[in-house]
C-alpha cells in the first residue's frame, strides 16, 4: 500500500482562520473578518501562556554574572522562568560543575536578611513583571560559579501574515483550530458557543497530556500493619 511519505503537514494563519470559521457554520465575507480572526487567535495564544508550560517554547539561557549584581533581566520575549542553576563554565564540558538554585516567593525573599551580602547564591526569586527578572541570594561574588544558567519559558510568536505558519507544533493543530472557532462562534454565531467550547477544551486537555514529560515511575508499595502489631 502506498503512502505519501511525507510528514510535513502544517496551516497557515488563513487555512487556520478558515477552518475555524466552518467549524462555526459561519463565512469570511470581508478582510475585517480576516482581521478579527487574526486578532482572536493572538488572543487564543495569550490565553495559553495561562494554561500551563509548553514544552516547544522552553529555552535555556546563559547569563554571565557580575560580582555584587544580584538581579538580572531575562529575554524580552520570556513568559516565566522555570528552573536555574549556577555554573562553572558556560556549555558543557568534563570541567564543568553545576549547582541547582531553590527557588522562592516574593515573601520568602522579602524575609531574607542580609540581601547585598556577597557568597555562592542558593536562591532565586524570579519577579513576572512584563519581562521577568531573575533575583539571586546571596548576590553572586563570581568567584567559583561564574555563570547562571536558567530554563524560560517563551510567548508564543504573534499570528503575523496570513501566509505565515502558526508557532505552534504540530501536536497542538487541533487545539489551536478548535479554540479559535470556540472564539468565533462567540461573536458570529453563540448558539455554536457552548459546543464549540467542550470541543475545544477536550482537544487542549489532550494536547496539554501529551506536551507533559515522560519520566521514570517507581512504584513503592505500601506497607501493611495489621491492629494490634
Amino acid at each position: 500500500m502506498a503512502t505519501s511519505g511525507t510528514t510535513t503537514f502544517d496551516l497557515n494563519i488563513d487555512d487556520i482562520i478558515q477552518e475555524a470559521y466552518e467549524r462555526c457554520a459561519a463565512r469570511t465575507n470581508s478582510g475585517y473578518d480576516l482581521k478579527s480572526a487574526r486578532r482572536s487567535l493572538n488572543i487564543l495564544f495569550s490565553e495559553w501562556g495561562n494554561r500551563g508550560v509548553h514544552l516547544w517554547k522552553v529555552e535555556l539561557k546563559e547569563q554571565l554574572l557580575t560580582n555584587g549584581t544580584a538581579t538580572y533581566t531575562s529575554p524580552t520575549n520570556a513568559n516565566d522562568i522555570l528552573e536555574a542553576y549556577i555554573s562553572t563554565t558556560t556549555g558543557q564540558s568534563t570541567t564543568t560543575n553545576d549547582v541547582s538554585l531553590t527557588k522562592i516567593s516574593r515573601s520568602e525573599y522579602a524575609a531574607l536578611p542580609n540581601k547585598g551580602s556577597k557568597g555562592q547564591p542558593s536562591q532565586y526569586y524570579v519577579d513576572r513583571q512584563t519581562t521577568p527578572t531573575i533575583t539571586l541570594y546571596q548576590t553572586p561574588d563570581a568567584a567559583t560559579y561564574t555563570y547562571l544558567k536558567y530554563y524560560y519559558l517563551k510567548r508564543i510568536e504573534d499570528a503575523g501574515a496570513y501566509t505565515n505558519t502558526a508557532d505552534v507544533v504540530f501536536r497542538f493543530i487541533p487545539c489551536m483550530v478548535a479554540g479559535l472557532a470556540y472564539y468565533l462562534s462567540m461573536k458570529y454565531n453563540p448558539a455554536m458557543t457552548q459546543q464549540n467550547k467542550l470541543i475545544y477544551e477536550d482537544e487542549l486537555s489532550r494536547a496539554l497530556n501529551e506536551d507533559g514529560q515522560r519520566t521514570s515511575v517507581y512504584i513503592t508499595p505500601q506497607t501493611y500493619y495489621p491492629r494490634g502489631f
